[in-house]
């Protein structure tokens, strides 16, 4: 029964890794990324909802009157 010829294998992965890593530096590279995220001045709207304009409590149970 013959043997499996694993010699060349280290070469072959390794070349492939390298091979990858050359890819992926390239298709970084490509990419254009803004220059800096807190440049844009974002301002937020507020916005008034029907239950911020009225006063309401929570009652629990603790704090009713006693009976």
């Amino acid at each position: 029964m013959p043997q499996l010829d694993t010699s060349t294998w280290f070469i072959t992965i390794i070349s492939s890794m390298i091979t990858l890593f050359i890819l992926f530096q390239l298709k970084v590279s490509s990419q254009l990324f803004p220059l800096s995220p807190s440049s844009k001045i974002m301002t937020t709207l507020k916005t008034k909802n029907p239950w911020e304009s009225k006063w309401t409590k929570i009652y629990l149970p603790l704090s009713l009157p006693l009976q």
